[in-house]
């Protein structure tokens, strides 16, 4: 038996694997960081073999305990179809209960979404006479950030951004992304076609390269969050916002939307920006516009569960979505997905999957062709 964690965005420490029947682990924090909560990592066993595995720290995860409840590991054979293992807590241990069928299996937090796929999405998105990738510069660990231009870039035309993985270990927000690019793309397909009729995209698929690869859960390469950066980011602790934020200042920005993940909601749902100094009416006629036009697309989204609205001018200006909506008196808001399963729609042998995530980028672009016509 060999537990490893030495690829592309792995994490875990292997305190004992002498027994199949009591392996224990420990998640790594992210670097300069107290946060931990992603893992990922190979268990090289034999086929037909139980194996129960014990991560002993997650007692002391960023969101333990509520992330942990109802919470179960996903594992691949193949590194594409990522299924539900049966995995308990209890108050400090994560126990994952699985049977080999074959011997190699991998494991983690949310299937991975790798840096190689990302150059992938980027590579291939540019086939797309439609689409123009823009290096806007470098992270602390030389990683490219990448935005796509999808549309031409008229002065007329509504600027719309979308950006997301900001913190690393939500890979759901790039499998969104993927689907959300895909459609946008599809040059047969009636809803792209009329969005890019009136609007240009600006898309950052991955905010967070570096905690990505490193294996983090929601800082970069220097511990830092990137999502408390926005108001005074710099290119020595926060490049990849520094970066982005000088690029909506030049292009400029009509509505935003900053895509996510919840360790804890088991529910897709907007958090927006009502505590900015500067909401108004205008503001939240068009916050409510969008979300009855997402409601009304998929069942995937709710608006019954969610973050707490914060009061009047309470808002932290730190965040994306409040400092863009001020900065620019535009619609922004934060798109949550889940870690587990959309409780509204449970699915036991996926939960919430790449495919899934894949399949609201592709809607929200529905919705927003309902919102914005």
């Amino acid at each position: 038996m060999h537990i490893s964690a030495g690829f592309d965005s792995g994490n875990i420490q292997v305190l004992k694997a002498d027994s199949c029947d009591d392996i224990q682990l420990a998640i790594h924090k992210d670097h300069q960081s107290d946060f931990y909560q992603w893992f990922h990592f190979r268990l090289h066993g034999e086929r037909d073999q139980q194996y129960v595995m014990k991560i002993t720290n997650a007692g002391g995860a960023a969101y333990a305990p509520k992330g942990w409840e109802g919470y179960q590991a996903v594992a691949s054979y193949d590194r594409q179809t990522w299924f539900r293992v049966p995995t308990e807590f209890d108050g400090q241990n994560l126990t994952i209960r699985h049977f080999h069928e074959e011997p190699v299996c991998y494991y983690a937090y949310f299937a991975p979404y790798s840096w190689e796929r990302h150059q992938d999405l980027i590579a291939g998105s540019q086939q797309s006479l439609d689409c123009t990738p823009v290096h806007l510069g470098e992270t602390l660990d030389g990683r490219e950030m990448t935005m796509l231009v999808v549309g031409d870039e008229a002065a007329t035309k509504r600027k719309i951004w979308v950006i997301a993985r900001q913190h690393p270990g939500e890979t759901m927000a790039e499998w969104f992304m993927e689907g959300f690019i895909g459609r946008l793309l599809d040059d047969e397909d009636g809803v792209a076609r009329a969005l890019l009729n009136d609007n240009v995209f600006y898309l950052v698929p991955n905010m967070n390269p570096d905690g990505s690869v490193r294996g983090h859960l929601r800082t970069n390469a220097v511990g830092v969050n990137l999502n408390r950066e926005w108001q005074n980011p710099s290119m020595a602790q926060s490049p990849e916002v520094f970066l982005v934020r000088k690029a909506m200042e030049e292009k400029g920005l009509d509505l935003c939307l900053d895509v996510h993940g919840d360790e804890g909601l088991p529910y897709n749902f907007l958090a927006g920006s009502e505590g900015t100094p500067s909401f108004n009416d205008d503001l939240k006629a068009a916050q409510d516009s969008f979300k009855e036009a997402l409601l009304s697309v998929t069942p995937e989204f709710q608006t019954q569960y969610g973050y707490d609205i914060d009061a009047p001018g309470e808002a932290n200006m730190t965040v994306c979505t409040n400092w863009v909506a001020e900065r620019f008196g535009a619609l922004a808001y934060t798109l949550e997905m889940p870690f587990k399963d959309n409780a509204d729609l449970p699915d036991a042998d996926y939960g919430w999957s790449p495919s899934r995530a894949q399949q609201l980028g592709e809607d929200v672009l529905t919705a927003l062709w309902r919102h914005l016509k």
